[in-house]
C-alpha cells in the first residue's frame, strides 16, 4: 500500500498540470522582470543632457525666432551674413539678432558663445541660440531656437538655411547649450 501512494505521488509530481504551472510561473516571472525593466527606462530619459524642448516657454524674444524662420531657404555660403549673399551659422545670427532685436553681436560662432548667459538645463525660449560641438568645440555651430523642439540654422556647404529638430539623433547628441543674448522684452 505504501508503495502504491508514494507511486502516485511521484505521478502526480511529474503531471501535465504540474509541468503547466511550472512553464505559467517561469513566464510570469519573465513578463514581469520585462515589465519592470522598460519601466525602469522610462523613467530616465533618452537625452538626459538635454532640456525639456515639449516645455513651452516664453522670454518675449519670438520676433527673433520669426524673422529666422522666414529666412528658410536662403543658400548657405561660408563667410555669408545677408539674405541675397548667403549665409554661415554665425552670419545668420548676427544678420537676425541686429535686424530684429538691434543687438551686434561678434562674428564667429566662438565668439557669440561668449555673449549673454548659458540657460544651463534650462528649457530655452524662442529667440534663444543652442550651440553644438559639430567640429570639436563646443561652440562649433549656432541656431535660434524657434520653440518646439525645432531649431532655424545655417548647416553647410550645399545646404540652405532650414528647421531642424533639436531632438534628432545627431543634434542632441552634439547639443552643447542654450544661451540668451538679449535680455527678456529687448
Amino acid at each position: 500500500m505504501l508503495f502504491k501512494f508514494i507511486k502516485r505521488e511521484k505521478a502526480r509530481a511529474i503531471s501535465p498540470s504540474f509541468l503547466f504551472t511550472q512553464s505559467t510561473i517561469r513566464r510570469s516571472l519573465l513578463m514581469g522582470l520585462s515589465v519592470s525593466l522598460l519601466s525602469a527606462c522610462a523613467i530616465f530619459p533618452r537625452f538626459s543632457s538635454l532640456p525639456d524642448f515639449d516645455k513651452e516657454v516664453s522670454a518675449g524674444l519670438e520676433d527673433i525666432s520669426i524673422a529666422a524662420i522666414g529666412l528658410v531657404g536662403v543658400p548657405y555660403r561660408y563667410g555669408g551674413n545677408t539674405p541675397k549673399g548667403g549665409f554661415d551659422c554665425s552670419g545668420l545670427i548676427g544678420y537676425v539678432y541686429e535686424r530684429t532685436a538691434n543687438k551686434k553681436l561678434p562674428r564667429t560662432t566662438q565668439e557669440i558663445g561668449q555673449v549673454g548667459f548659458s540657460l544651463g538645463n534650462q528649457t530655452p525660449a524662442p529667440g534663444d541660440l543652442v550651440f553644438f560641438n559639430t567640429q570639436g568645440g563646443p561652440h562649433s555651430h549656432v541656431g535660434i531656437y524657434v520653440g518646439k523642439g525645432r531649431f532655424v540654422h545655417a548647416p553647410s556647404k550645399g545646404g540652405t538655411v532650414r528647421l531642424e529638430r533639436i531632438t534628432s539623433p545627431y543634434w542632441s547628441q552634439r547639443y552643447t547649450e542654450a544661451r540668451r543674448v538679449v535680455p527678456s522684452r529687448y
